[in-house]
Protein backbone atom coordinates (compact mmCIF):
# COMPACT_ATOMS: atom_id res chain seq x y z
CA UNK A 1 0.00 0.00 0.00
CA UNK A 2 1.39 3.39 -1.01
CA UNK A 3 1.70 6.14 1.56
CA UNK A 4 -0.36 9.23 0.92
CA UNK A 5 1.75 12.12 -0.26
CA UNK A 6 1.89 14.77 2.44
CA UNK A 7 2.03 18.50 1.76
CA UNK A 8 5.31 20.31 2.17
CA UNK A 9 5.66 23.23 4.59
CA UNK A 10 5.53 25.70 1.68
CA UNK A 11 2.29 24.15 0.40
CA UNK A 12 0.73 24.26 3.88
CA UNK A 13 1.69 27.92 4.27
CA UNK A 14 0.13 28.76 0.91
CA UNK A 15 -3.11 27.06 1.94
CA UNK A 16 -3.09 28.85 5.30
CA UNK A 17 -2.49 32.14 3.53
CA UNK A 18 -5.48 31.49 1.27
CA UNK A 19 -7.58 30.78 4.38
CA UNK A 20 -6.49 33.97 6.15
CA UNK A 21 -7.01 36.15 3.08
CA UNK A 22 -10.38 34.52 2.40
CA UNK A 23 -11.52 35.31 5.93
CA UNK A 24 -10.14 38.83 5.65
CA UNK A 25 -12.01 39.45 2.40
CA UNK A 26 -15.17 38.01 3.92
CA UNK A 27 -14.95 40.35 6.91
CA UNK A 28 -14.22 43.45 4.85
CA UNK A 29 -16.55 42.80 1.91
CA UNK A 30 -19.64 42.01 3.97
CA UNK A 31 -18.85 44.77 6.48
CA UNK A 32 -18.76 47.25 3.62
CA UNK A 33 -22.07 45.97 2.25
CA UNK A 34 -24.05 45.89 5.50
CA UNK A 35 -22.72 49.24 6.70
CA UNK A 36 -23.52 50.80 3.35
CA UNK A 37 -27.08 49.51 3.55
CA UNK A 38 -27.29 50.54 7.23
CA UNK A 39 -26.37 54.05 6.20
CA UNK A 40 -29.19 54.07 3.67
CA UNK A 41 -31.88 52.16 5.55
CA UNK A 42 -32.94 51.27 9.07
CA UNK A 43 -34.58 48.03 7.94
CA UNK A 44 -32.93 45.07 9.65
CA UNK A 45 -34.35 42.76 6.99
CA UNK A 46 -32.79 44.77 4.15
CA UNK A 47 -29.44 44.87 5.94
CA UNK A 48 -29.49 41.14 6.67
CA UNK A 49 -30.53 40.11 3.15
CA UNK A 50 -27.87 42.32 1.57
CA UNK A 51 -25.27 40.76 3.86
CA UNK A 52 -26.36 37.23 2.96
CA UNK A 53 -26.28 38.08 -0.75
CA UNK A 54 -22.80 39.54 -0.38
CA UNK A 55 -21.65 36.47 1.52
CA UNK A 56 -22.91 34.06 -1.15
CA UNK A 57 -21.58 36.09 -4.06
CA UNK A 58 -18.22 36.62 -2.37
CA UNK A 59 -17.88 32.95 -1.49
CA UNK A 60 -18.30 31.86 -5.10
CA UNK A 61 -16.09 34.68 -6.37
CA UNK A 62 -13.27 33.92 -3.92
CA UNK A 63 -13.33 30.19 -4.61
CA UNK A 64 -13.26 30.65 -8.39
CA UNK A 65 -10.63 33.37 -8.13
CA UNK A 66 -8.32 31.17 -6.06
CA UNK A 67 -8.84 28.23 -8.41
CA UNK A 68 -7.98 30.28 -11.49
CA UNK A 69 -5.00 32.12 -9.97
CA UNK A 70 -3.42 29.01 -8.45
CA UNK A 71 -3.90 27.12 -11.72
CA UNK A 72 -2.22 29.96 -13.59
CA UNK A 73 0.73 29.89 -11.18
CA UNK A 74 0.95 26.10 -11.49
CA UNK A 75 0.96 26.32 -15.30
CA UNK A 76 3.77 28.90 -15.26
CA UNK A 77 5.83 26.69 -12.93
CA UNK A 78 5.33 23.69 -15.20
CA UNK A 79 6.43 25.78 -18.18
CA UNK A 80 9.52 26.91 -16.26
CA UNK A 81 10.41 23.26 -15.63
CA UNK A 82 10.06 22.43 -19.33
CA UNK A 83 12.21 25.42 -20.24
CA UNK A 84 14.88 24.29 -17.81
CA UNK A 85 14.86 20.75 -19.17
CA UNK A 86 15.62 22.14 -22.62
CA UNK A 87 18.29 24.48 -21.25
CA UNK A 88 20.06 21.61 -19.48
CA UNK A 89 19.92 19.54 -22.66
CA UNK A 90 21.19 22.30 -24.97
CA UNK A 91 23.62 24.13 -22.70
CA UNK A 92 24.45 22.12 -19.59
CA UNK A 93 27.75 23.90 -18.96
CA UNK A 94 26.09 27.30 -19.19
CA UNK A 95 23.50 26.28 -16.60
CA UNK A 96 26.21 25.03 -14.27
CA UNK A 97 28.03 28.33 -14.68
CA UNK A 98 24.83 30.22 -13.83
CA UNK A 99 24.69 28.51 -10.42
CA UNK A 100 28.44 28.92 -9.95
CA UNK A 101 28.33 32.66 -10.60
CA UNK A 102 25.30 33.10 -8.37
CA UNK A 103 27.11 31.63 -5.39
CA UNK A 104 30.39 33.41 -6.16
CA UNK A 105 28.54 36.74 -6.05
CA UNK A 106 27.55 35.90 -2.48
CA UNK A 107 31.21 35.96 -1.51
CA UNK A 108 31.66 32.23 -0.98
CA UNK A 109 35.13 30.83 -1.60
CA UNK A 110 35.58 29.48 -5.16
CA UNK A 111 36.69 26.05 -3.94
CA UNK A 112 33.57 25.65 -1.79
CA UNK A 113 31.37 26.92 -4.59
CA UNK A 114 32.83 24.44 -7.06
CA UNK A 115 32.34 21.56 -4.66
CA UNK A 116 28.77 22.57 -3.78
CA UNK A 117 27.72 23.15 -7.39
CA UNK A 118 29.19 19.84 -8.53
CA UNK A 119 27.41 17.93 -5.76
CA UNK A 120 24.05 19.63 -6.37
CA UNK A 121 24.14 19.17 -10.14
CA UNK A 122 25.23 15.55 -9.86
CA UNK A 123 22.48 14.81 -7.36
CA UNK A 124 19.62 16.41 -9.32
CA UNK A 125 20.46 18.98 -11.98
CA UNK A 126 16.86 19.86 -12.83
CA UNK A 127 15.87 20.34 -9.21
CA UNK A 128 18.91 22.52 -8.61
CA UNK A 129 18.35 24.73 -11.64
CA UNK A 130 14.61 25.20 -11.02
CA UNK A 131 15.30 26.21 -7.43
CA UNK A 132 18.20 28.53 -8.26
CA UNK A 133 16.76 30.13 -11.40
CA UNK A 134 13.03 30.24 -10.63
CA UNK A 135 12.85 30.07 -6.84
CA UNK A 136 10.58 27.07 -6.27
CA UNK A 137 11.08 23.37 -5.64
CA UNK A 138 9.98 20.53 -7.86
CA UNK A 139 6.70 18.97 -6.77
CA UNK A 140 5.69 21.87 -4.52
CA UNK A 141 2.63 22.88 -6.51
CA UNK A 142 -0.24 24.29 -4.47
CA UNK A 143 -3.45 22.41 -5.22
CA UNK A 144 -5.98 24.74 -6.91
CA UNK A 145 -8.78 22.57 -5.52
CA UNK A 146 -7.48 22.91 -1.95
CA UNK A 147 -7.06 26.66 -2.33
CA UNK A 148 -10.59 27.00 -3.73
CA UNK A 149 -12.16 24.88 -1.00
CA UNK A 150 -10.30 26.72 1.77
CA UNK A 151 -11.43 30.08 0.36
CA UNK A 152 -14.99 28.80 -0.02
CA UNK A 153 -15.00 27.96 3.70
CA UNK A 154 -13.02 30.90 5.09
CA UNK A 155 -14.88 33.69 3.26
CA UNK A 156 -18.32 32.96 4.78
CA UNK A 157 -16.73 32.34 8.18
CA UNK A 158 -15.21 35.81 8.02
CA UNK A 159 -18.53 37.22 6.82
CA UNK A 160 -20.37 35.95 9.90
CA UNK A 161 -18.81 38.55 12.21
CA UNK A 162 -20.04 41.76 10.53
CA UNK A 163 -23.34 40.11 9.61
CA UNK A 164 -24.06 39.06 13.20
CA UNK A 165 -22.81 42.36 14.62
CA UNK A 166 -25.06 44.52 12.46
CA UNK A 167 -28.00 42.15 12.99
CA UNK A 168 -27.88 41.57 16.73
CA UNK A 169 -26.37 44.68 18.32
CA UNK A 170 -28.97 47.09 19.73
CA UNK A 171 -30.09 49.71 17.22
CA UNK A 172 -28.35 52.52 19.13
CA UNK A 173 -24.90 50.95 18.85
CA UNK A 174 -25.14 48.57 15.89
CA UNK A 175 -23.07 50.72 13.50
CA UNK A 176 -20.38 51.63 16.03
CA UNK A 177 -20.36 48.11 17.43
CA UNK A 178 -19.89 46.63 13.97
CA UNK A 179 -17.07 49.07 13.26
CA UNK A 180 -15.26 48.02 16.42
CA UNK A 181 -15.82 44.28 15.88
CA UNK A 182 -14.57 44.49 12.29
CA UNK A 183 -11.50 46.51 13.27
CA UNK A 184 -10.56 43.87 15.85
CA UNK A 185 -11.07 41.05 13.32
CA UNK A 186 -9.03 42.86 10.64
CA UNK A 187 -6.21 43.33 13.13
CA UNK A 188 -6.15 39.57 13.71
CA UNK A 189 -6.18 38.66 10.00
CA UNK A 190 -3.66 41.39 9.15
CA UNK A 191 -1.27 40.12 11.81
CA UNK A 192 -1.75 36.51 10.69
CA UNK A 193 -1.15 37.32 7.01
CA UNK A 194 2.01 39.28 7.85
CA UNK A 195 3.31 36.44 9.99
CA UNK A 196 2.73 33.85 7.25
CA UNK A 197 4.43 36.11 4.71
CA UNK A 198 7.35 36.90 7.06
CA UNK A 199 6.50 40.59 6.68
CA UNK A 200 6.53 43.34 9.29
CA UNK A 201 3.67 42.37 11.62
CA UNK A 202 2.93 45.89 12.88
CA UNK A 203 2.87 47.39 9.39
CA UNK A 204 0.74 44.53 8.06
CA UNK A 205 -1.76 44.85 10.89
CA UNK A 206 -2.03 48.64 10.74
CA UNK A 207 -2.31 48.63 6.93
CA UNK A 208 -5.12 46.08 7.04
CA UNK A 209 -7.02 47.97 9.72
CA UNK A 210 -6.66 51.33 7.95
CA UNK A 211 -7.87 49.91 4.63
CA UNK A 212 -10.86 48.39 6.44
CA UNK A 213 -11.73 51.62 8.25
CA UNK A 214 -11.58 53.58 4.99
CA UNK A 215 -13.77 51.00 3.24
CA UNK A 216 -16.39 51.07 5.99
CA UNK A 217 -16.42 54.87 6.21
CA UNK A 218 -16.82 55.24 2.45
CA UNK A 219 -19.63 52.69 2.12
CA UNK A 220 -21.48 54.00 5.17
CA UNK A 221 -21.05 57.56 3.94
CA UNK A 222 -22.38 56.74 0.48
CA UNK A 223 -25.33 54.88 2.01
CA UNK A 224 -26.11 57.82 4.28
CA UNK A 225 -25.86 60.27 1.40
CA UNK A 226 -28.31 58.48 -0.86
CA UNK A 227 -30.48 56.77 1.73
CA UNK A 228 -33.53 57.61 3.76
Amino acid sequence: MKNKKTMTLAQKINILRAAVMGANDGILSVAGIVLGVAGASTSNFAIFISGIAGMLAGTVSMAMGEYVSVNAEKDSQKQAIENEKLALKDNYDGEVDYVRQKYLKKGIKPTLVEKAVTEMMNENALKTMVRERYGFNLGEFTSPYAAAIVSMISFPLGSILPLCSISFFPRSIKVVGTFIAVIFALAVTGFSAARLSHANKLHGTVRNVISGVITMLVTYGIGSLFGH
